[in-house]
């Protein structure tokens, strides 16, 4: 099972005045590669591109697979991600993944874009599909204009970019089944992604004549002997996402009260464990976040057990997805 890790993996204290970023995300990766770690993953902030570093990690670093989880569609137009996306896969020479989402509504809003969001996100995807896949769009939609001026497909030998959605809700689920080429659940424990997000994806992918996209989940937590301070840590870093309706309605599915409760935080076995509870849960992958949140010590200790459980195979690997059954209701307030 292909194991990766989100850099940064403190959001707040490692990239600070005085720290060349790009460097150190560059040194971040090699020494997560050298621990056998086969996937970086880089997020999105407000001070660098996530597909412009992972650009140079895929050239500097051979073999590894980096992507981004996620970048926000808002502040680009797919014409321009489509580019963007096309040279981080010719630099890392096919070995790219670009993950991206929706955000939040206030991000959208802060960069104009007031349109229906999933309306949106469906006319952006078809779209950015079209130009990764021929080269060229026509497009005139209810929310989104897109043309090509000329032939915008890079002459190269690497397949077309895997697009990877942030999902949540049913909404978002629907999006990925029926338009990109793997869905990264956002907050979702093992208990819904079994229950209700692989069912889910499996229904819409059978109806729109796909395959059920690739499920990368995404967890956050540290191997750390201090689980009390790692814990606190991560609670604050995790918790306000509790008070945001579409991830309290997973953590409501995860029975669960609180976000941190999701980080795995504990000895080597606790993580092993974790691994294999998403692995019986349907995911085909995992990006672990917020490997920092114990002390540097700790966060090597994580990484090299990371790589450690990627090399182990699969026993559940070929198995079929779990089939569609009556389950949670398909809409719930708030959720997308």
């Amino acid at each position: 099972m292909r194991i990766g890790v989100a850099l940064p993996t403190d959001y707040y204290n490692q990239l600070v005045p005085g720290v060349n970023p790009i460097d150190y995300l560059l040194d971040q990766a090699r020494k997560l590669a050298g621990l056998g770690v086969p996937a970086v993953w880089l997020t999105q902030r407000f001070d660098y591109d996530a597909p412009a570093v992972a650009a140079l990690i895929g050239r500097e670093i051979p073999d590894i697979t980096v992507g981004t989880a996620v970048v926000p569609i808002h502040p680009r137009h797919p014409n321009a991600l489509a580019v963007q996306a096309q040279t981080a896969q010719a630099a890392a020479r096919g070995r790219f993944e670009l993950g991206l989402g929706l955000s939040l509504p206030e991000i959208a809003a802060g960069y104009g874009n007031t349109h229906p969001r999933i309306r949106y996100l469906r006319e952006y995807l078809s779209v950015l599909r079209e130009l990764l896949h021929t080269g060229a769009v026509d497009h005139v939609g209810e929310t989104l204009v897109a043309r090509s001026p000329t032939r915008s497909m890079m002459p190269t030998a690497h397949a077309p970019v895997p697009v990877l959605l942030a999902t949540s809700g049913p909404l978002t689920l629907r999006v990925a089944a029926e338009l990109a080429d793997g869905a990264l659940p956002l907050l979702t424990g093992p208990r819904t992604l079994a229950d209700f997000t692989i069912p889910t994806l499996t229904r819409h992918a059978a109806a729109a004549g796909r395959p059920v996209p690739r499920v990368i989940g995404m967890v956050g937590g540290v191997v750390t002997a201090d689980v009390t301070g790692a814990r606190t840590r991560a609670a604050e870093q995790m918790d306000r996402y509790g008070r945001m309706p579409v991830y309290r309605a997973l953590l409501d599915r995860e029975r669960i009260s609180a976000p941190v409760e999701l980080a795995v935080i504990g000895d080597e076995r606790t993580m092993a464990d974790a691994v294999a509870r998403y692995a019986a849960a349907g995911a085909d992958e995992l990006i672990f976040a917020l490997t920092a949140t114990g002390s540097p010590r700790d966060e090597e200790r994580t990484w090299a057990l990371l790589g450690e459980l990627s090399s182990r195979p699969r026993r559940s690997e070929g198995r079929p997805r779990p089939a569609p059954a009556a389950g949670p209701r398909e809409a719930t307030p708030g959720a997308v």
